[in-house]
């Protein structure tokens, strides 16, 4: 049974592995006549590509995307498209001590269980290196919400690395482009700085939280109960490599409250409903309520680390394993434009699917 693709009236299937000779994916389900260019494409997959500081992979990939079909003259043409980004820097020998040995915390003892087989070289298929797939994907579905909702934005920012999080009285949108880590809290960013510096001195890594906010999002996108939009939202989420957690609005600090204190209360503004608080996530019965939505999620601190861990290995023996290679110190930085690109990539295709029913 396939699982490469994600999404129903707008679907993208992607493939490649870490250190093959590509990645690519095939986009389904855009409209025609949408202008579409590698330029357009390439802006988000420059904010996620390995590299760009101190604090991520120094593994240099330029990833630069190619459209392979779809696009005729500058704009869509209705049928598939094809995206290919080359890999141009891999180091297969940095991985030829763990060939035979699981890597705790990587998904290496499961895909052996699974398939009998693994590509060890990076983690292959399960590399986060797929994710610069997503993020071309979510580009050309950003350039389809340009079109169809033009008041819609998706953005992105970290809002906790390891134990430290951000002062949300000091949230800064425009200082989450000023700071590698994509944080809103200019001070909060540089205490991440030191503490990132350590960790990844030490041979350590550290995790992180994400937020995702989509404003704009018109009421009336999802559906009851198994195609709820937060529903979906939680698995284009959680289908990001190291998620552990995802939450909506609230999320799990509405456990703690009461009622009265979760209730978004409603009023009238014009002929239009409003609320006084959003709580939800702007999303209700699995519905948009037109508020903003809101989505955090949780990233596990980096595998790969220099510190012996015991594991064992194909042949059933008691091992210790040192991760060695080039690695992000903290993989939740680079996950901001991945989450940014899932978020895009549900709400078109809920976009889509109701417009086919509901007009």
């Amino acid at each position: 049974m396939s699982s490469n693709g994600f999404g129903q009236a707008f679907r993208f299937t992607t493939f490649g592995e870490s250190h093959g000779p590509a990645i690519g994916c095939v986009v389904d389900g855009v409209p025609p006549r949408i202008p579409l260019t590698e330029a357009d494409l390439q802006i988000w997959l420059d904010r996620r590509k390995p590299g760009t500081s101190r604090f991520t992979t120094q593994r240099r990939e330029p990833d630069q995307v190619k459209i392979l079909s779809g696009v005729f003259e500058g704009v869509t043409t209705g049928t598939p498209i094809g995206l290919l980004i080359e890999n141009t820097d891999q180091r297969s020998k940095d991985y030829g001590e763990i060939a035979e040995r699981f890597r705790p915390g990587h998904a290496d003892v499961t895909y052996w269980h699974k398939y009998g087989i693994r590509d060890y070289r990076g983690g292959g298929r399960s590399s986060a290196r797929e994710t610069a797939m997503r993020v071309a994907a979510g580009g050309v579905a950003r350039k389809v919400l340009a079109s169809l909702l033009p008041g819609l934005s998706i953005r992105g920012a970290m809002v906790q690395m390891g134990p430290h999080a951000i002062d949300r009285s000091r949230w800064d949108w425009e200082e989450v482009e000023r700071n590698p880590f994509w944080c809103p809290d200019a001070t909060a960013a540089q205490e991440w700085e030191g503490f990132l510096d350590s960790v990844r001195k030490s041979g350590s890594s550290a995790g992180g939280i994400i937020e995702v906010v989509a404003s704009g999002v018109p009421i009336g996108l999802g559906a009851p109960v198994y195609d709820k939009l937060d529903a979906d939202l939680a698995k284009a989420m959680m289908s990001i490599n190291a998620v552990k957690g995802v939450e909506i609005g609230e999320g799990f600090a509405a456990a703690a409250l009461s009622g009265e204190e979760n209730a978004d209360e409603m009023r009238m503004e014009g002929d239009r409903v409003t609320f006084l608080s959003n709580k939800a996530g702007g999303i209700l019965g699995g519905i948009s309520t037109g508020q903003d939505v809101v989505v955090r999620l949780a990233v596990k601190p980096t595998s790969s680390i220099l510190t012996p861990r015991r594991s064992v290995d194909i042949h059933g023996q008691e091992v210790e394993v040192v991760t060695k290679g080039r690695h992000d110190p903290c993989v939740a930085i680079r996950g901001v434009p991945v989450a940014e690109a899932m978020m895009a990539c549900t709400l078109l295709d809920h976009l889509l699917r109701h417009r086919a029913q509901c007009g």
